[in-house]
């Protein structure tokens, strides 16, 4: 996932005319952070946060539990943090972090413990106008809780702007959980609406039933009935039905089971689920799921990345050179990092807003970012993905200089 993101950054330098000191700084991160959890069992567990660059204003990004998680894969998500502050005009910088471990494994009291700990590790790097963490992966607003009361504990901050995410009762936001979700449906209506297809039945399969999936498909059901589920998956699998699945009904089931189990409809597998005969395929899942061994089974004219980096780079120039349209992961998945930003805003003015002036404000940022990169790509000799990292690009670095 770096590499194709730093490819893409240099792509979209050259098309720019950057100088090649000027590309290099953009790939060079700020700052890594390092360091071990040690719990009291004796274990102990690698940690990062990295930050990428905060020219537009402090670092934000998710911070995930995983046991894959490596420094590769912090940085690369760092960097497409920065560049999708950038794109949607966001007074933030790009970071990320997280532990390597698998939470499943965990107690609560564990759980907490490495919440705590975490922080302490990175009491000196973080904070309201300077880093500013958030769930991500494996992470939630009760991890968000024990973090920002931990930090409140080691400093005094009494904003707790230092972390977004939270639940409600504790200077969360409304909209929060619903947010990259509501903005994958907000970019895919505007890039129909702009392609003339706004008005057209839509089929599409949901490529990793999470949080932020679930969510897109429950938004998508209540605003437009011409889209049409007709595939999901987790990494069980998951159903198929041409005729349509219900999202309620789906989450409804996942919140006890896995897709799999979904016996009103034929099951397919996850690679099916990619493959599904289908205008439109949402990738909600995990980074590089699709790769040189499965771009040729998709189906869809239209892909949407509301996960974070799930397509290769060999996948991506193989969609352009067959007029396959991918809305790319800095402009799809960036209703989190908006309402975020829009939780942070609350805390340090000590406001509590509405969900109907939440999801003002998030179309407020999002719909011009979105109609912008699509008028853009639609004007150059770019893919869509490498069009939104140039805008980006030239954001950060006019305000460096």
């Amino acid at each position: 996932m770096l590499t194709t993101a730093q490819n893409l950054i240099k792509k979209a330098g050259k098309s720019l005319g950057l100088k090649e000191l000027e590309i290099e700084s953009l790939l060079k991160v700020n700052k890594k952070i390092e360091f071990d959890i040690e719990l009291e069992n004796g274990r102990s567990l690698q940690a990062f946060r990295i930050q990428h660059n905060n020219n537009l204003g402090p670092y934000k990004g998710g911070t995930r539990f995983h046991s894959d998680i490596d420094e590769s894969e912090v940085q690369a998500l760092a960097t497409l943090m920065s560049l999708k502050t950038a794109l949607v005009n966001l007074p933030l910088g790009g970071g990320k972090g997280g532990v390597k471990v698998n939470p499943k494994t965990l107690s609560e009291e564990e759980l907490e413990e490495i919440s705590r700990k975490f922080v302490g590790g990175l009491v000196e790097d973080i904070g309201p106008y300077k880093d500013i963490p958030a769930p991500d992966v494996n992470t939630n607003s009760q991890i968000m809780d024990w973090m920002v009361d931990e930090f409140s504990k080691l400093t005094g901050d009494t904003t707790k702007a230092s972390f977004t995410g939270k639940s409600l009762k504790n200077g969360g936001s409304q909209g929060r959980d619903a947010a990259t979700g509501r903005g994958g449906v907000v970019s895919l209506r505007e890039i129909l609406l702009a392609m003339g297809k706004d008005t057209d039945e839509i089929t599409y399969a949901l490529h990793g039933f999470g949080n932020a999936a679930s969510h897109f498909a429950e938004i998508a059901q209540d605003l437009h009935k011409n889209w049409t589920l007709v595939a999901a998956s987790d990494s069980s699998g998951g159903p198929y039905d041409g005729s349509g699945l219900d999202a309620k009904d789906l989450i409804k089931h996942k919140a006890k089971n896995s897709l799999a189990s979904y016996a009103s409809s034929k099951i397919i597998s996850n690679q099916d689920c990619i493959a599904a005969d289908v205008d439109v395929l949402v990738i909600a899942s995990m980074n590089s799921v699709i790769r040189s061994d499965n771009m040729k089974d998709v189906k869809a004219k239209i892909i949407i990345e509301i996960a974070n980096g799930p397509i290769e780079e060999v996948a991506l120039d193989y969609f352009d050179d067959n007029e396959i349209l991918v809305i790319p992961d800095v402009l799809a998945s960036s209703g989190g990092v908006i309402v975020s930003y829009l939780e942070w805003l609350q805390n340090i003015n000590n406001e509590s807003w509405s969900l109907d002036k939440v999801n003002e404000e998030l179309d407020r940022f999002l719909v011009p970012a979105v109609q912008e990169a699509y008028e853009y790509y639609t004007q150059s000799y770019v893919s869509f993905k490498e069009a939104t990292f140039a805008l980006a690009l030239n954001r950060i670095l006019k305000k460096e200089k």
